[in-house]
């Protein structure tokens, strides 16, 4: 029998969530409960931030009500300030002004044993935010550091393909998932938890609710850096991130034509709005050898990144090339930095970690969270 949404709303109606015994569902609290195809389940509780401590409590509770009921495949539940539609609550004011404070995330502790957490991200897709995140990855694990990876590109999950991982990670106890190894590095992703082919129609309080669990919930043990492969743009994934832990710096990965860079500006402006700083700008497909003749070509521009780099005010971190090794070793699992590790390629991504592992060591311990403000 498919698991629907009634199921979930009996289930949840047992978990309570004051000492008056209030239940979830009539709490007011519950957002939209969504039950995919594949017998996934996502919702979100509604919080007030002070109450983190006691309603995470309520959180596992939830989790496990509905992962005991039949055929369910996985449970995405996260806690959030922001109140749902249809929750209950007095409509603002149309001349009412937003709290400063309103959208801040309540969760936003280190990770256990999780020195410093960075964001590899982009303003826009197709730019080689994946393989720069793999190979700066390796490039740090290179320095002999503790490193993690997680693919936190929901809609587009490549670390499996990157790194040529198959299978399904581990259960452990009290529902932590082990991560996957790869060439000594820990990495998770969603794309180890759904089929292939499966296309992730998800809201963004499910991607909020996935991303949250798969940096809470996995057994990271003891990392120097956890690197977080973020989907492009600007929106739920990374504000999330921002909220749920304390980031200590986000690289920005963009090509040097102009409508990359346009992008490459929001996501620098969106993480300096939330006080993350910036450790570079990577300039990916920077310049195409033609391996017949020799003759470069600028086929997407040159040099743009770097000099928005020096218009930001923010370090530029190297350029690399567009280059037919990179994209074959990639498809084939088998990245460039740990191919060819004392190749030409490779010495590019080792340098642009030298560089980041210089930033993040140099720099106090890791920031606190920020607060997301509203104007």
């Amino acid at each position: 029998m498919a698991i629907t949404r009634e199921h979930v709303l009996q289930a949840l109606s047992t978990v309570p969530v004051d000492a008056g015994g209030t239940n979830l569902v009539a709490s007011g609290r519950l957002s939209d409960v969504v039950v995919d195809d594949a017998g996934r389940v996502m919702f979100s509780i509604t919080i007030e931030p002070s109450e983190a401590p006691a309603m995470e409590q309520v959180r596992q509770a939830a989790v496990a009500a509905v992962q005991g009921l039949p055929t369910v495949k996985g449970v995405f539940a996260s806690l959030t300030a922001d109140r749902p539609a249809g929750s209950g609550a007095a409509a603002p004011s149309p001349t009412a002004q937003p709290h400063p404070r309103a959208a801040a995330q309540p969760k936003n502790q280190r990770i256990p044993g999780v020195q410093h957490v960075i964001a590899v991200a982009s303003g826009k897709g197709g730019v080689g935010k994946s393989t720069t995140a793999c190979n700066l990855a390796l490039g740090l694990k290179s320095l002999g550091l503790r490193i993690g990876l997680l693919d936190a590109d929901i809609y587009g999950p490549s670390m499996p393909k990157l790194l040529g991982i198959h299978g399904k990670p581990r259960l452990l106890e009290n529902r932590v998932l082990e991560p996957m190894q790869a060439y000594g590095l820990k990495v998770m992703s969603i794309g180890f938890l759904v089929e292939e082919e499966a296309a992730m129609i998800w809201r963004g309080p499910m991607v909020m609710s996935a991303i949250t669990q798969m940096l809470r919930e996995v057994a990271w043990g003891d990392l120097d850096v956890l690197v977080v492969d973020m989907p492009p743009g600007t929106g739920d994934a990374q504000l999330t991130m921002a909220q749920a832990t304390p980031l200590a710096g986000a690289v920005i990965v963009s090509t040097p034509q102009d409508l990359a860079l346009i992008d490459a500006r929001r996501g620098v402006s969106m993480f300096k709005r939330v006080e993350i700083p910036i450790l570079g700008i990577v300039e990916n497909m920077a310049t195409f050898v033609c391996p017949h003749c020799g003759q470069s070509s600028h086929i997407f521009g040159h040099g743009g990144a770097r000099e928005e780099a020096k218009r930001l005010g923010v370090p530029f971190l190297g350029e690399v090339p567009l280059n037919m090794t990179i994209r074959e070793l990639s498809d084939a699992g088998r990245p460039v930095v740990v191919t060819d590790p004392d190749g030409p390629h490779a010495k590019i991504y080792k340098d642009m970690a030298q560089q980041v592992w210089a930033s993040l060591a140099g720099g106090a311990a890791a920031r606190p969270a920020p607060r997301i403000v509203i104007e």
